[in-house]
This record gives structure tokens, C-alpha cells and sequence, in this order.
């Protein structure tokens, strides 16, 4: 079963220094029948303007993925961590029993990543953090591996059973995905047409994918996008204060 969202199923709100899409209900955001996807929490897609960022806040009991796009993010945080999260970059916080960061856009240009939550398959971690630079070329016509806490090599390793996979197809080029019914895949198209088992995504479009064996992607024009593979279990984290608050 393959459901869609299309880009305005998306909450937007514009803070002047931040414009962010939400895909689930985050902060003053609530909408009790869209609060996560097995463990993804949260999906946030954002872009900060130069000279301004979020300032120290704080974190637990969350693995914390952040997926620069163009732009770049200083980030810093109360582990003694100091780094540049550039357009090709991969960072994970595993927040566990608790850390503060900051992310500032300290460039020219705006600042434009996803930051993707996803709770951890076990709970009270020590806080760490990881960082891993990729190519454009290593996810051209293929799915490539970013952040894992499965069997993969050279990624960003993460304490949750999922994987977070990018792709770049070209125009006519086609891939595919063997997957099991117990798992969730899903998908985010950043841009482009993409034919996934006949159903046809849009620029901004979702997919929640359940009960399918195998995934054929086909892009009818150059198509990027994320793909994340998940348990269907919602992780340790899911409870009733989530469900009735929806914040963190």
C-alpha cells in the first residue's frame, strides 16, 4: 500500500529568518493522526537565512539527522563539538540521556537541509555525534546509504533498526528496492517526476509505503529524493504524553 502527500499536505510556517515545511506534527503543529511514521518523528524541511539559526536549546532521547542540501550550518554543542555542516554533509546527534546544540547559518546564502528525528531502539545512550561528507556522484542513478543503524559500511551510524538512503535519477532511469512486509519506506521528492509502482510523485510529494514486497522508482525527469527504510514498530518513545502534546 503506497499513500501520498502531496507538497501542501505540508504545515509551513515563515519565522523571517526560518521557512519551514513540517510533515509531522511538530511544536504548535498537532495533528493527533499524523504524529510519526514507526519511529520517523519528525521531518523537517528548512531553510534558515544567513546571519541567524537556532540558538542553544535541548535535546534527549532522539537520534537527530541533519542532511545539508545547499548552504551551510555551524553547529555547536555541549559535548565541546564545533563543526561546518556543508551542501553534501550527513551529521547525527544521538541526544540519549541529554545535550544542548546550537545551529547557526554563518554563510552568504541561505541555508537550506532537512533535519530528520527518529527515536532510538534503546534509551538512556550517552550523547554522541557523528559527521560524514558524500559526493553527488555516489548517489547518481543508485540509492546510496547515508545514516544506518543496520548492516551498511561508511555511513553515519544511528542506534535505530532504519536506514536514510539517497538517490538521483536521471530522466528514464529506473531503480529498484526489495523490502518485506515488516518494514515502512519512506519517501520525500525533493525535485523532479517520480513513478513509484505506478504511483506517480510529484516535486515535495510523500510517500508512506506498508505491505509492499519490492519498489520499482522510476523518474520521468531528474528526480531526487530521500528514502528511508523503517521498522514498523514506533520505537520506545511512543507514548501517551507524545500523542497528547506532540512537542519536544
Amino acid at each position: 500500500m503506497i499513500a501520498t502527500i502531496d507538497g501542501d499536505g505540508r504545515h509551513f510556517t515563515d519565522f523571517g529568518w526560518l521557512k519551514t515545511y513540517w510533515l509531522f506534527s511538530f511544536a504548535d503543529y498537532y495533528t493527533p493522526d499524523n504524529i510519526q511514521f514507526g519511529p520517523l518523528r519528525v521531518f523537517n524541511d528548512d531553510v534558515v537565512v544567513p546571519g541567524t539559526g537556532f540558538p542553544t536549546h535541548p535535546h534527549e532521547e532522539m537520534e537527530i539527522i541533519t542532511i545539508v542540501f545547499d548552504g551551510e550550518i555551524t553547529h555547536k554543542d555541549s559535548m565541546n563539538n564545533t563543526s561546518v555542516i556543508k551542501a553534501g554533509d550527513v551529521q547525527r546527534m544521538s541526544a540519549g540521556t541529554g545535550l544542548s546544540h546550537s545551529e547557526y547559518n554563518s554563510g552568504k546564502a541561505p541555508a537550506h537541509f532537512y533535519q530528520i528525528w527518529i527515536y532510538p531502539d534503546k534509551h538512556g545512550l550517552r550523547p554522541t555525534y557523528d559527521q560524514r561528507s558524500f559526493k553527488k556522484e555516489e548517489w547518481r542513478n543508485q540509492l546510496l546509504p547515508l545514516a544506518s543503524g543496520q548492516r551498511h559500511k561508511n555511513v553515519v551510524r544511528f542506534h535505530s533498526s532504519a536506514t536514510i538512503y539517497r538517490g538521483e535519477l536521471d530522466p528514464g532511469r529506473a531503480i529498484s528496492y526489495e523490502t518485506t512486509e515488516d518494514r515502512r519506506i519512506f519517501l520525500y521528492l525533493t525535485s523532479g517526476k517520480l513513478v513509484v509502482n505506478r504511483t506517480r510523485l510529484l516535486p515535495k510529494y510523500q510517500a508512506r509505503i506498508d505491505l509492499e514486497k519490492n519498489l520499482m522508482l522510476q523518474a520521468e525527469e531528474k528526480s531526487d529524493f530521500i528514502l528511508i527504510d523503517l521498522p514498523t514498530c514506533r520505537g520506545w518513545g511512543y507514548d501517551k504524553k507524545t500523542l497528547q502534546g506532540g512537542r519536544f
